[in-house]
């Protein structure tokens, strides 16, 4: 199980990005998403309060999307 958060501040395209802890892109604000196996239900937690929620390319690049 690992740590998931996202990112409080949106992207340029209007993402916010999904980061498991010891990503090297892990954003200053951030939201605690709580711990999973994979990124999938962290995305999906992620959505109820930021639609446009994806993965990080570099650490839930299986989740990234956009």
């Amino acid at each position: 199980m690992a740590s998931y958060y996202v990112n409080q501040n949106a992207q340029a395209n209007g993402d916010h990005e999904v980061h498991v802890d010891g990503c090297t892109y892990m954003p200053t604000y951030k939201t605690y998403l709580g711990e999973y196996s994979t990124c999938a239900p962290a995305v999906s937690k992620a959505k109820l309060t930021y639609p446009r929620a994806n993965g990080c390319y570099w650490c839930c690049r299986a989740c990234h999307t956009s």
